[in-house]
């Protein structure tokens, strides 16, 4: 295949391509919007933006996720301001009080009796599909979505299933903004070639060249890494931090993996724990990221292990990162910035990554 190459500058700051990536691909994809948990009782609710999008989710009355589009089919105004909290009955406008039940319906819009033609059948608030895998819940703003087994694959949704991941709750969730592209954080992630520069702790604990690459459906591509004592575990201090699941096939006990999810989602999957990775582009050059590290409930209550020593290593870490990513950001908007090639053992998935957004875009590879 010869030589692959990074992608040209204006793809990590053109405000153009932001766009077009907000159209094409966040508003295409299946995104990862958060936990279940985090909505646990009818009425909670919690807010998402996507781009110039805002959507809310929600549990009903009769206990069922939904997702609306934040915007009343009034004159548009948004709904509910916060990034969460927790509804009656309804959900009213606070600009004419028009007022829509949990499932959507309009019920409620003072003096519109009036109206010759109209009906509040008509008006119920645009919804946005939703789907519930492994305790998460994602979301796609496409009308017409492709259907998300479709999307992610049958074979690795049920791959991922040997963690039990939707029996684990969060045990800390924090909230990262880095001043680099949402691709670059991506990048990052998918190789370890930077690992023995910026993360000596990380190294001690799984070796870089560990591990193999493994590319399991278009949408989903990732690979292992060996944790360097088997009965430690990838935390600061090399100490377990809750044990193992006893359905961990005795091969994976060794293994710490990691997938990206097509576009927004990154997951860490250890013995021990799970990491989800939450992107939310916020402009050319800024990411939010929300890093949460979930834990069976039993583990986070046996006083004999400590969840907080994977986030010490783990936070650590992605702090390096981020100072990484927030360089590369401003290398690639200098002048003298062009495509560099990828190593082919270690930035493979960034190479096959890079392909898929350019295909998601419409663009040819190394349009210029």
């Amino acid at each position: 295949m010869g030589i692959a190459w990074t992608l040209p500058g204006k793809y990590f700051i053109s405000e153009k391509i932001h766009k077009q990536e907000m159209d094409r691909i966040f508003s295409r994809h299946w995104l990862h919007a958060g936990r279940e948990e985090e909505i646990r009782r009818n009425g909670d609710f919690i807010v998402r933006g996507i781009g110039g999008d805002s959507v809310i989710l929600l549990r009903d009355h009769e206990g069922m996720v939904r997702a609306f589009h934040n915007t009343c089919r009034h004159r548009g105004t948004m709904l509910r301001t916060e990034d969460r909290g927790r509804l009656g009955k309804t959900i009213q406008c606070p600009y004419h009080a028009w007022t829509y039940l949990l499932d959507g319906r309009l019920c409620g819009a003072p003096s519109m009796d009036r109206t010759e033609g109209f009906a509040l059948d008509d008006f119920p608030l645009h919804s946005v599909a939703v789907q519930l895998w492994g305790g998460s819940i994602f979301i796609n703003l496409d009308p017409d979505p492709e259907p998300f087994e479709r999307t992610f694959g049958e074979e690795p949704l049920e791959y991922f299933g040997q963690w039990r991941i939707g029996e684990r709750r969060v045990h800390e969730r924090i909230v990262y903004e880095i001043e680099a592209n949402w691709k670059i954080v991506v990048q990052n992630f998918n190789e370890c070639y930077h690992c023995p520069t910026v993360h000596p702790e990380l190294t001690r604990r799984s070796y870089f060249e560990s591990g193999e690459l493994i590319y399991l459906e278009q949408n989903v591509m990732g690979g292992t890494m060996e944790i360097t004592e088997p009965r430690g575990g990838l935390t600061l201090s090399g100490e377990p931090s809750a044990p193992p699941l006893e359905t961990m096939p005795e091969d994976e006990a060794g293994l710490a993996h990691y997938y990206t999810l097509f576009p927004n989602t990154l997951l860490s999957l250890t013995p021990a724990y799970v990491m989800i990775y939450t992107l939310w582009p916020q402009s050319p050059g800024r990411t939010r990221l929300v890093a949460e590290w979930l834990f069976h409930p039993e583990a986070m209550g046996d006083p004999n292990y400590d969840p907080q020593d994977a986030v010490r290593l783990w936070d650590l870490t992605n702090r390096q990162d981020w100072e990484m990513c927030e360089l590369t950001q401003l290398g690639v908007q200098s002048r003298a910035y062009t495509p560099g090639p990828y190593d082919d053992y270690h930035e493979g998935i960034l190479a096959a990554f890079d392909r898929r957004v350019l295909d998601a875009l419409g663009h040819e590879a190394m349009e210029t």
